[in-house]
């Protein structure tokens, strides 16, 4: 009898944003037989295309696209759903003999999906009270709390993220451990998966990333935000906390100029970067290539043996 064949290798493209993942990500695609799996967890969102740069279907060469346009700004969206939404897609790619190609650059999402990651459970007596000390207190202050009682997820962890922050102080008072604690260990939950990075200069970077927002402001991005809002952006636990959103409105409820807001997204996606990559650093597992180099694509495609 013969043997069955082989099930398509997974490969994940990591790196920060505006660092030219998609364009490594379709190049892979295409010379792999592969489909787009989206792991930013912004792109999932209806109407958040601007600011989140979805590459528009006319640019994606014809290549299937999956987890884009899921929910509207209104629902909330949490790493153990998508963990399960992008596992169900992998699945059906690697029954069909297509090989997944992910791409974002949200690193939890993607540790999540690659590795052994349990979620613990919630409590929401637990849930609604650090919801309640949150609003009374606001989120820098819950950070600091987090830091008393977890330095290394606090580290992980942006300070006006109170959504998060309340997270990792239930999952505390539920377990009586670290929230760090309960950070995938670097196990793939696939047998066949491989990661590469984009490598780029912390200097290209920021040109590009600065060049990025402005072509935001150009393409309409503040009416995109408008629209939004008028679709309930303001009220959605999840969408509102989105980079350049978030400025935006802010602009737009007169608590900043519109220069401010695009020089605050600016440096707030500069600091996000630079947490992205270190993030994905840490992890010895990722083959890094060059953001311009002309062989990259031969590179890593050469790790991934069908």
């Amino acid at each position: 009898m013969p043997a069955a064949d082989p099930m398509p290798p997974i490969v994940a493209v990591v790196g920060p944003t505006a660092a030219g993942k998609s364009d490594l990500s379709l190049d892979l695609a295409e010379r792999l037989g592969g489909e787009v799996v989206n792991t930013d967890s912004m792109q999932v969102y209806r109407g958040m295309d601007i600011g989140t740069a979805k590459l528009p279907v006319e640019e994606r060469r014809g290549i299937p696209h999956h987890l884009l346009d899921r929910l509207e700004v209104t629902e909330p969206a949490t790493v153990a759903e998508f963990q399960g939404w992008a596992r169900a897609v992998i699945d059906d790619c690697r029954s069909r003999g297509v090989v997944p190609v992910l791409v974002g650059g949200s690193a939890l999402y993607t540790r999540a999906i690659l590795d052994r990651f349990e979620f613990p459970g919630t409590d929401p007596a637990v849930r609604h009270q650090l919801e309640e000390e949150l609003a009374a207190v606001g989120p820098e202050a819950m950070h600091r709390r987090l830091t008393v009682v977890d330095t290394e997820a606090a580290a992980r962890i942006i300070p006006a993220n109170g959504r998060r922050v309340v997270r990792a102080l239930e999952v505390i008072a539920i377990t009586g451990r670290p929230f760090s604690a309960t950070l995938p260990e670097l196990r793939y939950f696939y047998d066949d998966a491989h990661q590469v990075g984009v490598d780029i200069p912390r200097p290209v970077l920021d040109a590009r990333i600065a060049l990025r927002v402005q072509r935001m402001w150009d393409a309409g991005f503040v009416e995109e935000v408008r629209r939004l809002a008028d679709r309930g952006l303001r009220a959605g636990r999840t969408a509102n906390r989105a980079l350049g959103y978030q400025q935006v409105l802010d602009f737009l409820d007169g608590e900043l100029t519109e220069e401010e807001a695009k020089e605050k997204t600016i440096t707030g996606t500069r600091r996000f970067a630079r947490r992205q990559d270190s993030w994905f650093r840490k992890d010895p597992r990722i083959t890094w290539v060059g953001w311009d180099d002309p062989d990259r694509v031969e590179q890593a495609a050469n790790l991934i043996v069908r």
